[in-house]
Formats: C-alpha cells, structure tokens, sequence
C-alpha cells in the first residue's frame, strides 16, 4: 500500500482542491510526494453529518463488537508491514526502532481498550431499585450508566506519529467510548495518517459498521480544525501539540452556541527536584540518567525533563559539570520537522541572550539541515522567580538547571511553577522530610509525580495519568494515556421507574453482560 495524497471521508476518498500540504524528509530537507490537496468547509460538514449519523447505530454496539472492531483496526495496522514503517521514517527522520515500538505501543493501546470496552466498567453502571415503603416518603426506581457524547474530533499531533496520531490513544478511547471520530492529520506526516487511516477505514468495513464511524481529513493552515471544532454534530474534542494550537480550538469550542469540552495537552517543562542526600551520594549517576533522559528523540518529547531544581553548593556545581560534559558529548539529531527546528532555535536563542541565564554547555552541532543541538543553562532561583519567560516550553533538547539558595527558595520555586505534566524527586532515604514538604504542592501542580525515575516514557496502563493542571491540559480532571482515557467522551444518564422492555442489557436486573454494578451502594461483582 502506497500513499496516494487523498481525504477519507467515511468510506470515500476524496481528493480536495484547496492549499495543498507536503510533507519534507527533515533529513534532507526535500519534499515528499504525494501532494496532499486541503478540504473545504463543505467536506468538513459532510464528515461532521456522516459521523452523527453513524453515532446513533455505533453507540449501542454490542461490548463485543466495539472490542473486535478495535482489535481489527490493530491488526489491519500491523498489515501495513514495512510499508508503515519506512513512510513514517521518512516523513519524521526517526529511526527504525523508534517507528517498531511507537506501532506496538498504537496497537497494544487499542487493544487495551477492547479489554476494557468488554469488561464494562466504563459503563458505570449504578442500581437503586424502588422502595415503595419508605418513610417518610418511598424512593423510586433509579438506574444509571454512562453513554458516549457524540461524534469527536482529533487533531493529530507531530512528535508521534502514530501513537498520538490517527489512530493513537485519543481515537482508541473515543472509538471505545462509542464515538465516531473525525480526524484532523498533521500535516508533518500525511503519508503515514493516510495510510493508518485506510486501515482504520478497512477495519469499518470488515465490521459492517456505519462508514461514519471514522473519516481523515487534511487541510492546510487552520480552516479545517477551526471548522471541524465549530460544527454543531461534534461534542468534543482531543488535541495533543503547542499551547498557541490547542487555546485556539478551546476558543472555538467556547464560543459555540453549544460549548463543548476540548481535550488538549499543550506544554509542560517537567521539573525535577535534585534533593540534596540523592545528589551527594549518586549526583554523577543522576546527570547521567538526565542527559540521557534529555536528549532522546532530540527532546521532542511531551514529558522532556527541561526544568532541574537544586540547591547551590559542591554537589550542585559537581552534577552541573557531569551533566555539561554529558550535553557536550551528546549528538545532534534530526528533529521532526523544519518548524520544529526552528522553534527550538529560537528557543534556546532566547536562554542564551536573557542577562540571567548562563549558559552550561552545548552538545555536538550537526550537519543537516534540521538537526538539534543540545543545550544546557543554569539561573539562580530569585531569577527564576523574576522572571516568567524562563517557564517556556523550548521543545527539544534544552534545559534549564535552577540553583536555589536554601530549601525554602526551593519551595517557592515549586509554588511559582505552572501546571505540568510530570513532576520528578531525586531523592534518597535522607530526603524524606524535604519531599514530603513538597509532594502536597506537586500533588497540585502535576499529573504524575516520580521517584528516582525520569519522565520520558509513559506507560500504556490503567493506573497512568498523563494530564495535570493547566498549562499542561486544558482540563485537569483527565488524562489522554491509559484506560481512563474513556472518561473522557462519557456522561452519565440516570433513568427513572423506565419499565424493563426500555432498559439497555447493563441497566437490566439480571445482568446479563455481567459487568460490576452498584446495586443499592453495594458491588454485586
């Protein structure tokens, strides 16, 4: 299967006649064919009417045959082979095994949620059978479970590919929930969308579903999205890119007659403690795991450690040293796109001429044309604390390293940080006291919170958060990995004294999809 440069608007192909979008090989710079010609508004609405068309049969699917439809999509995309594989490669200039894993992590994640959707937890379901001789006054009979919101829009975002692309976790969970999905391909890579598109767009088909269950869109600029988001039949929206991107699309959703929630995950810095006991006893081991941490994949990472927090002195200045000397050695790598890269030039550009920033090292610059150079800074924690612009995102390979003058200046620092999506303690047993002075706040300030780790790399789970307070997300409540993710496009409805023949098989007093209720406030399962 080859690219072919076209729309998929249910079943159909299109071929649009607006802007055209080509996707640039990074490592070379040259365009890649086939040409991606834009939809229109009217396209965008007859994937908009498909999709609420086909959300009145999907959503009362049979729990088995929503789970078989997601594993069918998984498989259909491991028998793209190698031809997946090499188009990704091509269009992000990751490598081979980065593509490999990012499928299996697609894949898993979508069969993930067919366990899920048969389990039915999801469902929520909630049992308060009637009680006629209640005093003073008899209750009736109230049942409730969760239902899918409606058609969903997904934007798909740049640094991968697949797993937060087409068919990553925001269309797994959406799909699961019940929802049909309209996507929006990112423009960096319209040959591999495409492809995984007609794949999700097979598995359709060899389920009998609606055609409008899913549909592919691409469009240059901000048309389509703007559009996708203001039609009336969508109800909610999943974003995964800049700040600037998704608090557009939360505008449009806001100002709509119907409001409706977006999803979006926009920046984060991802701080790490350096308590003090942990950088005395192993501080060559911790600068080793972070370079390592930060300049994987160049940095384009949503969870990049890019923001280290310390307390000055000797062990302080002997972590700084392993960590430049690391950054130093450190290769340059192709970034995924040319505005990526620039971006991130400007970024550390900014670091390197702001009066209170000095600058630590610089890893090995490259000789192609899009490649990351590796960067490393150090402020002091009253300039931090003075100054706001030091707290932007520069996605990439770039950190800031934070020297605070006492652990009270530390505090302060974590009190002044923006929500974030991770947030890291280096800490031995020593460190006890100081971390617990300042998980309370992190708890506040951060989706997931970790020990002796590092962030990059987010598990595909049931326990996994990847979500935290805004700027990190628009909403905070949710995350977009793991199987929580389904919360996302439900809603609860509560049926009242509604007689048997009207009840859905959950809602039913035998049970017979013998999922876990809450009967009368007791699990029967």
């Amino acid at each position: 299967m080859t690219p072919q440069g076209i729309s998929l608007i249910g079943q159909q192909a299109i071929t649009g006649g607006q802007a055209v979008i080509r996707a640039i090989d990074p490592s070379t710079g040259e365009a890649l064919a086939p040409d991606y010609p834009g939809l229109d508004r009217d396209a965008v609405a007859q994937a908009c009417e498909l999709a609420e068309t086909a959300f009145a049969t999907y959503r009362e699917t049979s729990l088995e045959v929503r789970a078989t439809f997601l594993e069918t999509v998984a498989s259909e995309i491991e028998a793209l082979g190698d031809a997946l594989v090499e188009r990704a490669m091509t269009e992000t200039g990751l490598p081979q095994a980065r593509i490999q894993g990012e499928r299996g992590r697609t894949c898993g994640q979508l069969r993930l949620f067919a366990s899920v959707v048969r389990a039915g937890e999801w469902l929520e379901v909630r049992l308060d059978p009637t009680l006629p001789e209640r005093e003073p006054m008899p209750r009736v009979d109230l049942r409730q479970r969760h239902v899918g919101l409606g058609p969903v829009a997904v934007f798909g975002a740049s640094n991968f590919p697949l797993a937060f692309s087409v068919a990553g976790g925001d269309t797994a969970s959406a799909l699961a929930a019940g929802c049909p999905v309209v996507v929006k391909a990112h423009s960096a890579h319209p040959g591999t969308s495409e492809l995984v598109g007609r794949a999700v767009q097979a598995a359709v088909a060899k389920c009998d579903l609606p055609e409008g269950v899913f549909s592919l869109l691409f469009g240059a600029g901000r048309e389509v999205g703007q559009a996708l988001v203001a039609d009336p039949r969508i109800q909610a929206v999943g974003f995964t890119g800049s700040r600037s991107g998704g608090l557009a699309l939360l505008r449009t959703a806001q100002a709509r007659p119907q409001p409706i929630p977006v999803y979006a995950e926009m920046s984060s810095i991802n701080p790490v403690f350096l308590l003090p006991e942990a950088l005395k006893a192993r501080g060559q081991a911790i600068a080793e795991g972070f370079v390592g941490s930060l300049t994987m994949g160049a940095g384009q990472f949503c969870t990049n450690p890019g923001l280290l927090i310390g307390i000055k002195g000797e062990a302080l200045d002997a972590f700084l040293a392993a960590a430049g000397e690391g950054v130093k050695g450190s290769a340059a790598q192709t970034m995924l796109t040319p505005g990526i890269h620039a971006a991130y030039q400007d970024g550390v550009k900014a670091l390197a001429a702001n009066a209170k920033v000095r600058e630590v090292a610089r890893g090995q610059a490259g000789s192609g044309p899009h490649e990351c150079q590796a960067a490393l800074f150090a402020a002091s924690g009253s300039d931090f604390l003075s100054d706001e612009a030091l707290q932007a995102e520069v996605f990439g390979a770039s950190g800031l390293v934070v020297e605070c003058a006492d652990a009270d200046e530390m505090q302060r620092v974590a009190e002044h940080l923006e929500g974030q999506l991770t947030a890291t303690l280096q800490m031995d047993d020593g460190d006890l006291a100081a971390a617990q002075r300042l998980l309370p706040l992190l708890e506040r300030r951060a989706g997931r919170i970790l020990a002796n780790g590092w962030p990059t790399g987010v598990e595909v789970c049931h326990a996994m958060v990847h979500g935290g307070p805004f700027p990190a997300t628009s909403d905070a409540r949710t995350t977009s990995v793991g199987s929580a993710a389904i919360q996302r496009f439900l809603r609860p409805v509560c049926y009242q004294n509604l007689p048997a023949g009207l009840l859905s098989e959950a809602l039913q007093d035998d049970n017979p999809l013998n999922v876990s209720r809450l009967v009368d406030g007791q699990r029967d399962l």
